[in-house]
Order: structure tokens, then sequence, then C-alpha cells
């Protein structure tokens, strides 16, 4: 990843509150290429996350950036959106203004191969969002994989699932296309719930975002005051989690979090654990591998700690930047 060098980057997303923070920082962290963003179905519908992120790129004064619309539906499962999370616009329901940019007129996937073929350097992937495009593109256009260097997902739980007791969210909305993921053959980090949820901007940061004359900054403000994670502790003021922002920050700066190569799989049975991902963090085979055929399973650089103060002041440096 970030050796002091540019790194290109695609963000496959569902613009989503916490997106939104992630393609702020992406656009003004100076590491960072943001060659090309593409929408999924997740947050909200696929329309209004192509709507969301576009506004997004605009208010960011972000270059032209091309965005391309994407899965409307997971592979396999119904559309099920977060609006209880997000809004009915998917965007915290900030009345942000309709963006006068408009996608190109390609696919998603269409999109991702031609961008990730093109870009002269091995591109970073960024999936913040359910990996129903990623698992189109991995199957239509294998041959992406020659020119991807890493893939770090926001996705997955090594502990606690939100969607279900033990299946995080994106992964849970598309439990065939994270399985298809997991077994792209290229270095993968695992963003999961375990340091999502960790990563809090304070209430006196958010303040100060929401009093910027500056827009890009303001709006980072105004989506971190929709992400109320704990009260701050001068006073009642909701302190934001960066959420998918923080899997940009790992890109940035991958010393920040502490990753641990174990085996990763996906549950894709009915019943209460599908969507689970099983991270192996045994020191040895057991019983089942023992006696039964090992399973075929992808290791994984999974996030298992992160430098809290260290990703705010990251973030806060950039977007303020």
């Amino acid at each position: 990843m970030s050796n002091g060098s540019i790194v290109p980057v695609i963000i496959d997303c569902d613009t989503g509150v916490d997106d939104a923070l992630a393609l702020l920082f992406a656009v003004r962290h100076p590491a960072i290429d943001l060659r090309a963003v593409t929408c999924v179905a997740g947050n909200t519908d696929v329309d209004g996350v192509v709507r969301n992120t576009l506004t997004v790129l605009e208010l960011a004064g972000a270059p032209d950036i091309p965005v391309a619309r994407g899965a409307e539906r997971p592979l396999i499962e119904p559309v099920r959106a977060a609006r209880h999370v997000h809004g009915e616009d998917g965007m915290g329901d900030l009345g942000l203004p309709a963006p006068t940019r408009t996608p190109v007129d390609v696919d998603a996937v269409t999109l991702l191969r031609r961008e990730i073929l093109a870009s002269p350097r091995p591109v970073t992937l960024i999936p913040t969002a359910p990996l129903t495009n990623i698992a189109l593109l991995l199957r239509t256009h294998p041959e992406v994989t020659r020119n991807i260097e890493r893939i770090v997902f926001m996705g997955g739980a090594v502990a606690t699932g939100n969607a279900t007791p033990v299946a995080e969210f994106n992964v849970w909305h598309d439990p065939e296309a994270a399985a298809v993921l997991l077994t792209a053959g290229v270095p993968i980090t695992m963003y999961g719930l375990d340091v999502f949820q960790r990563v809090v901007v304070p209430g006196a940061d958010v303040r100060r975002l929401r009093a910027s004359a500056e827009p890009g900054a303001r709006l980072a403000g105004d989506l971190l005051a929709r992400r109320p994670s704990a009260p701050a502790a001068d006073g009642d003021d909701p302190a934001g989690g960066l959420g998918d922002a923080g899997a940009v920050c790992a890109v940035a700066d991958p010393a920040g979090i502490s990753t641990h190569l174990l085996p990763v799989e996906v549950s894709l049975a009915p019943g209460p654990s599908r969507g689970q991902t099983i991270v192996d963090r045994r020191p040895r085979p057991g019983e089942s591998e023992i006696h039964e055929s090992a399973r075929e399973q992808a290791l994984v650089d999974v996030a298992l700690d992160v430098d809290v103060a260290r990703y705010v002041k990251l973030y806060l440096a950039t977007v303020e930047g």
C-alpha cells in the first residue's frame, strides 16, 4: 500500500453517510489518486447511491472522477436497505442539493475493468459496500487481478455483527458476493466491525467542522453529526464514527491498523449464521480438520486493532487541510 508514493484507488460504495466521509477523505488525501467510483445498492437504492456520490464529489471540489451505476440488487438476496441508519435519502436527510454532475454511460463492472487495466500502477480497490459489483467483476473479467495490488474492504466481523448477532451488514447483504471476493487471488485486508466501530471523532471536533466556512469540511461535520457513537465528555454533542472512512485511512496510513493473516470464510447456509465471516484464530487445526479433509480457506489480513487517535488526527488534518 502507501509507501510514500501515490496510490491509485477505486472506491466501490453504497453512499451512505460514512461512504460519503470516505469519499471526502480520498479526494483530499495527497497520497491517494481516486481514479473512479462505482455504486451499488446497499445503504439505499442504487440510483440514490449514484446521486449521493455525485453530490459528495461536487461539494468536495473533486476533479471530474468517473462514477458508474452498478448492481441494483444482490446476486441472490432481495434488496434490504439500511435507511433506519442512513435516512430516507441515504445521506442523513441533510437536504443536500441535487448534483449537476452525471454518471458515465457504462456500467460499474465495465468502468472497473477499464480503470483497473488502464492504470499505470496496480490499483488498490476499496469496497465500502455490499460486494456485488466486485463479485461480478471478478467472475466476468478475472484478468483484472493482474493489475490489482490489494483489496481493502469494509466488511465482516471477527467478534460481533450488526445486521445479525454474527453478520456485518455489507457481507450479510450479499454473502455469495463476499465469498467470491475472498477467493480473488490478490492480497485482501478485512477492515471489519472490530476496528470500524472504534474510530470516533470527538464532539468538539464535529462542532468545529460543522462551523467551517469550507463546504467539504462542513459536510464532513454534518455527516459525522448524523453518526452518533457516544456522548462526548463536553456535553450532549454526538461524537461521530468515521465508519467506512477508516478503511481509506488504512490505505493512506496502513501502520495505523494491526492485522493478522488468518483464514476467513463466509457462512452461506440459511439460518442464523448466514453472512458471518468465520475467522480462524486458532493456533493449530482442530478435530474437525483432523477427522475431515481441511476446507480451502482464503488467507486474509484481518484488522484486529486500530490506533484510534492516529486515524482521527489523520482524517481531520486531511479533510480540513
